[in-house]
């Protein structure tokens, strides 16, 4: 079918969000869909294990998650997908969650406190994947969004103090 934010299915209904794509499935026999993992976990969702690339099936955790990750080389501009990626544990329908920021912030204390989150998000965040139902980074990415972060700058200076 592809891959992208929204796909062309052959048949079927479609639901926005989380929310509604639960919503339809729930209120139509027989149905399937796809809902992030956070939003399966919290809802006490069943879910199917799906045929990965290595030919297991292989349900979706936060480790299979974290295994698709892993699986794959971040490129410099970020520009990656995980769909089907190899290996044996690797969940086929994975994804990095984005977020885009400015290069130069315009409020300097929002700014300062945006790359303090993200900073702690990458690091200390890493250690709560249960709590927080998100599957932690790979080391090299890790690296990688570090030095974006330290670029991230108000009236051309740095926000980040050094780490």
């Amino acid at each position: 079918m592809g891959k992208g934010t929204s796909v062309n299915w052959p048949v079927g209904l479609g639901g926005k969000g989380n929310e509604g794509v639960a919503g339809q499935v729930k209120s139509t026999p027989g149905a399937l869909g796809y809902v992030e993992l956070a939003y399966a976990i919290t809802n006490k969702l069943p879910a199917a294990a799906i045929k990965n690339q290595a030919g297991k099936f292989v349900e979706a955790t936060i480790e299979s998650t974290t295994a698709a990750a892993a699986a794959t080389t971040m490129p410099e501009d970020f520009r990656v997908s995980l769909t089907n990626v190899p290996g044996d544990q690797a969940y086929p329908v994975a994804s990095f969650t984005w977020l885009l920021v400015y290069r130069d912030q315009a409020n300097e204390a929002k700014g300062k406190a945006m790359v303090r989150f993200l900073w702690w998000a990458i690091h200390d965040g890493q250690k709560y994947p249960g709590a927080l139902l998100y599957a932690p980074l790979p080391a090299p990415v890790v690296k990688q969004i570090e030095a974006r972060i330290k670029q991230v700058t108000f009236s051309g200076k740095p926000l980040l103090a050094a780490h």
